[in-house]
């Protein structure tokens, strides 16, 4: 069994997950002649969230050094994605259920006009001129999301996780100029939870609502 770590630089998407596993499985087949293999991913991010560390195993009997892999898989996959590294693990191990925290960054520009060179990459709110968010009231909503919760509220409609009940550990925000930088720690997301969190905690920033409203 080997594990793979890549690292997304442009829309990870569910599209681009199975075109993932399609390309792996081409290489498998095509490039070291086995049979299709079994294989795991830690997951998948939102659509338009670009990804940094996702991890992924297969199973196999092959005998390659790490950089073989490395260099082998990279030269199938497309200019937005790259292997970084691979190196054998347990049987027991999977990528997905072995899992123990998922981050997101959230990274959003305030201000009266956008950034066009980091269009796609970061979220824009318009505001006039001299106005900003309360982050410090931003920071009181995010405390009440610590724990364990039911985020059922936050989840989208198309959100197939069996359990909506997921924990929270760590919220933290940080104001740099007229940006803002948010960080969530969590045991696991659900679809779309993270950008409907930002969407609250930035009604709360522009005082549409109280802390306590979430």
């Amino acid at each position: 069994m080997f594990l793979f770590l890549r690292t997304i630089v442009n829309c990870f998407s569910f599209v681009v997950l199975l075109m993932i596993n399609f390309l792996i499985h081409i290489l498998v087949y095509y490039c070291f002649l086995i049979k299709i293999i079994p294989y795991g991913s830690s997951g998948r991010t939102d659509t338009g969230v670009h990804a940094l560390g996702q991890v992924i195993h297969i199973d196999t009997e092959l005998t390659r050094e790490p950089f073989s892999w490395v260099r082998g898989v990279n030269a199938f996959l497309p200019p937005s994605i790259s292997l970084q590294w691979a190196k054998p693990v347990d049987d027991s191990f999977h990528a997905r259920f072995l899992a123990f925290e998922r981050m997101y960054y959230y990274a959003l520009y305030v201000g009266p006009h956008r950034v066009p060179l980091v269009h796609g990459r970061a979220g824009y709110l318009m505001l006039p001129p001299g106005k900003g968010l309360d982050v410090d009231a931003m920071r009181t909503a995010a405390g009440c999301l610590l724990g364990e919760h039911d985020f059922s509220a936050f989840r989208a409609a198309e959100c197939q996780a069996k359990s909506p009940v997921k924990t929270m550990y760590d919220i933290t925000l940080k104001a740099d100029g007229e940006w803002l930088f948010v960080r969530f720690r969590a045991s696991a997301f659900l679809h779309h939870m993270v950008r409907n969190l930002m969407g609250c905690l930035v009604a709360v920033g522009r005082g549409r609502n109280p802390p306590e409203w979430l």
